[in-house]
């Protein structure tokens, strides 16, 4: 948009004034996640979400976007999602555990697929949840 006098300037400064309003409302969070994989069913999953007691450093990662139907608790809004979530956390990287026994001709396997906590930026919005990780 144009100003009076024809220049662009007061929608520059509008744009960055709402983009540093944005990034001042974001909240930092510690998350994990960990699900246990049992002969190919999900055996126990978990997901832990608080909030930073100290600052985190460092760039974020790309970030992910999440529906939100107005709540404000990041868990509940992460598990309305959890696919996408889980997607991303996999791109991001998971540690794996993988056990596999046979007994009397008999497999059974078991998966542990752990995110350790790792702190991430998150800005909660009446439609929508942005989540980044800090690198």
């Amino acid at each position: 948009m144009r100003s009076r006098d024809g220049n662009y300037s007061f929608s520059l400064r509008l744009l960055v004034s709402l983009l540093f309003t944005l990034s001042l409302n974001a909240q930092e969070y510690l998350i994990s996640y960990r699900y246990v994989v049992k002969d190919a069913i999900i055996y126990n999953e978990s997901l832990q979400v608080s909030k930073t007691m100290k600052k985190c450093n460092g760039d974020t990662y790309q970030p992910i976007i999440l529906e939100n139907n107005g709540s404000k608790n990041l868990k509940e809004i992460i598990s309305k999602n959890d696919e996408l979530f889980r997607n991303y956390i996999h791109k991001i990287g998971l540690n794996i555990k993988h056990n596999e026994i046979t007994n009397n001709l008999q497999n059974s396997s078991t998966t542990i697929l752990t995110l350790k906590t790792k702190c991430f930026k998150v800005d909660i919005n009446d439609n929508f949840a942005k989540i980044a990780l800090f690198k």
